[in-house]
């Protein structure tokens, strides 16, 4: 198929980058991300020129942050872009002459990391993205799998407490109110506000208030041991792992995939997930376990998975 571009929409920029059908990235141009919904399309646009200088393209693909249709053109609904019906596809083509296909960014890094990442070697794999949010992808058989509509895996929005804490989707209890970055920041400051003695490490990072505590604080802080810090990442894997043993019982992957940036703290949190995900999962005792794996892409995984997907048929056909 040849050289294709992945385009990344970022809140403060948008990365375009030329990869190639081994997930090697061979240039990046990178623009701010504007204000208004038509200039992103005008930046989606002046990114995939600036990177496609040089390279012989042969296809787009754009991971959004929303609900995709399952044509991969429109995006329904994005929460942090006044786009409702977004003809994406075609408005990017109009400008940029080449085919291009739209990805929920979560799918996107799903497969990048499926393909050139942590799931090489697997079939089946379920990724989840731990970051600000939670979200996620499905590989079973080797194909991403988008539901009827096309917004299936929308992992974060799965509801783990009847009338529980208010997610900003409008319902109650959601996964990511749990297990996500804002989360952990919430279980520290609870913490550090009941039990400051057992804090002292994590205050001293930011202002010396529960208020000032901040996620890179709590990661300094647990690596030299603070009980307060420690025991947020617990907490937030017990969650995290929780829902994983729910997924296993849906999907039967062989096994999960954890990106985002909570999972560049490695083992820190990957051992106490694991150790959830058994004690939660049905008949873990007797039955195999999937592997809990960390991925491997980083930052890179949307951008290359976007440029993967733009070569991959339309799963309509």
């Amino acid at each position: 198929m040849g050289l294709t571009i992945g385009v990344d929409i970022g809140g403060t920029k948008i990365a375009a980058g030329v990869v190639d059908e081994e997930g090697n990235i061979l240039s990046t141009h990178k623009v701010p991300t504007p204000g208004t919904p038509e200039a992103i399309v005008d930046a989606i646009a002046s990114a995939v020129e600036g990177a496609r200088v040089g390279h012989e393209i042969v296809g787009v693909g754009i991971g959004a942050a929303g609900y995709v249709n399952r044509q991969r053109s429109t995006v329904y609904f994005a929460p942090n872009i006044d786009w409702r019906q977004e003809p994406l596809e075609e408005k990017v083509e109009a400008r940029v002459g080449l085919p291009v296909v739209v990805e929920n960014d979560a799918n996107a890094a799903a497969w990048g990391e499926y393909k050139f990442g942590g799931g090489k070697g697997h079939r089946n794999v379920i990724c989840i993205t731990l970051g600000t949010g939670l979200g996620g992808g499905i590989i079973i058989g080797n194909k991403l799998r988008r539901g009827h509509f096309g917004v299936a895996a929308e992992f974060g929005h799965i509801r783990m407490v009847p009338d529980g804490l208010l997610c900003g989707c409008g319902s109650q209890g959601c996964w990511e109110q749990y297990a996500s970055g804002r989360a952990l920041v919430r279980y520290a400051k609870q913490r550090a506000n009941a039990t400051p003695e057992r804090a002292e490490v994590l205050l001293a990072l930011g202002d010396g208030t529960p208020d000032g505590i901040e996620g890179k604080h709590i990661s300094v802080a647990a690596r030299q041991g603070c009980p307060v810090a420690v025991d947020s990442y617990r907490e937030l894997a017990r969650w995290a792992g929780a829902g994983l043993a729910d997924l296993a019982s849906l999907f039967d992957p062989s096994a999960f995939i954890v990106g985002g940036g909570l999972s560049d703290e490695g083992d820190l949190v990957l051992d106490p997930i694991r150790k959830s995900y058994k004690r939660w999962l049905v008949g873990g005792n007797w039955r195999p376990v999937a592997d809990v794996i960390a991925a491997q892409l980083g930052n890179k995984a949307g951008l290359v998975g976007a440029a993967d997907l733009a070569r991959e048929p339309d799963p309509i056909m």
